[in-house]
């Protein structure tokens, strides 16, 4: 059957994808390139998963697999935009920098 093979397919992708992301995401635009394979990758395997389930087909020998597989696809592609370094977006010290400011007064004194 073309779905399930599809499916089992793409699942294995967007896995292996899942698992490589960060050493894709040597520098900011290789990640955003990632991150967007991830979401359209995550997003197709959610629809061929449905598309499977529509058929009544199976996958790893169950039929109630289809569903929370959709679901964890979409799941992975929000995800999958989430920034893997971090951007300082508060504008604010941290608690490391508040910890080495106090520790640097303290040995000032």
């Amino acid at each position: 059957m073309l779905a399930e093979t599809l499916s089992q397919v793409l699942c294995g992708l967007t896995m292996l994808l899942w698992i490589l992301i960060a050493n894709l995401s040597q520098s900011d635009e290789s990640e955003n390139r990632a991150q967007w394979l991830m979401v359209c990758l995550s997003v197709t395997t959610a629809i061929s998963l449905m598309w499977l389930d529509w058929q009544e087909g199976t996958i790893w020998g169950s039929s109630n697999l289809m569903k929370p597989l959709a679901l964890l696809c979409l799941a992975f592609a929000f995800l999958a935009r989430l920034n893997i370094k971090g951007k300082n977006i508060s504008q604010g010290m941290n608690p490391h920098q508040i910890m080495k400011q106090n520790k640097l007064a303290n040995e000032d004194e």
